[in-house]
Formats: C-alpha cells, structure tokens, sequence
C-alpha cells in the first residue's frame, strides 16, 4: 500500500492537524517523524506556504521532496506585504533591496531556467514588474535594465 501525498505546508510550522495528519493517519508512517523533518528542511521559509511531497512504503519508511514557493510568495514575504498591486506600473506597494532580490534569486534558483544568480535574479525582478514592486526607488524595468548593463556584478556574482 505505498503511496504519496502532496499537500501545501507553512514553512517550518507543520503539525499533526490538518492538512497533514489526516492525510498521513491511516498510513503506516510515524507522523510525528514525518512532520518535524518536514519542519527541518522548511524553516527557511517561515511560515511561506510550501508544496511538499511525502512517499511513503508499506514498512513506514518515507521521503520527503520539498519544493520552493512561487516567487510572487517569496517576494510578498520578503517584502511583508499581502497582495499585488492592481496597477503594477502605476501604484507600487512595496521596495526590495539587491540583497533582498538576491536572497529570492538564490531561494527560487532550483527551480528556474537561470544558469546563475544575476539571471535567476532578473528572472525574480520580472515577477516583482507583475506585482508592483520597486526595487532599490526604481521601477523593476529600470533596475533589470541596470543590471543587464552590469551595474550589480558585484552584488549577483
């Protein structure tokens, strides 16, 4: 009877309730196992809803695949804000730094098509144009042309 179960966890705050403990109960895994390395290999995401994938074998043997949020959720919980802008080129709702755009860049890399940071980087700038998000006063457009132009190098190496 081994199976797998997908569900969407708070970073580093999973716990035998819902949604996790029912889909785990009937399985014969030990749930408290499961959740606290779930927990282990979450905290980074502090609370940031993360996918994560448990398969699990008749012997109560189990691995845990856990996947990166979208980006638009990290850049709202490095931003602290909750939702996108309804005007994205016109009413901005948060500013990031470089090091916070590089801190997402580095999170998020995995899973993007980007070779390195600056690329995973203007990748991240591209969702923040999408939601309203300034980075360092200038609007996400200027700051991915300034770094097509190599004025962070230093910063995204």
């Amino acid at each position: 009877m081994a199976g797998t179960i997908e569900v969407l966890v708070p970073g580093g705050q999973a716990n035998p309730g819902p949604p996790l403990g029912p889909e785990l109960g009937p399985t014969p895994v030990d749930v408290q196992a499961v959740v606290q390395q779930i927990n282990d290999q979450t905290e980074a995401f502090d609370g940031t809803e993360v996918p994560v994938t448990v398969d699990y074998d008749d012997d109560g043997s189990f691995e845990i695949d856990v996947g990166v949020p979208p980006t638009a959720a990290l850049v709202k919980d490095e931003a602290g804000f909750e939702t996108g802008s309804g005007e994205p080129q016109e009413d901005f709702v948060a500013d990031l730094s470089v090091e916070q755009v590089k801190t997402i860049a580095e999170q998020k890399h995995p899973d993007l098509l980007a070779y390195d940071t600056k690329n995973a980087a203007k990748e991240v700038v591209g969702t923040c144009a999408s939601m309203g998000v300034t980075i360092e006063g200038d609007d996400a457009r200027e700051f991915k042309q300034k770094v097509d132009d190599g004025e962070y190098d230093d910063t995204l190496a």
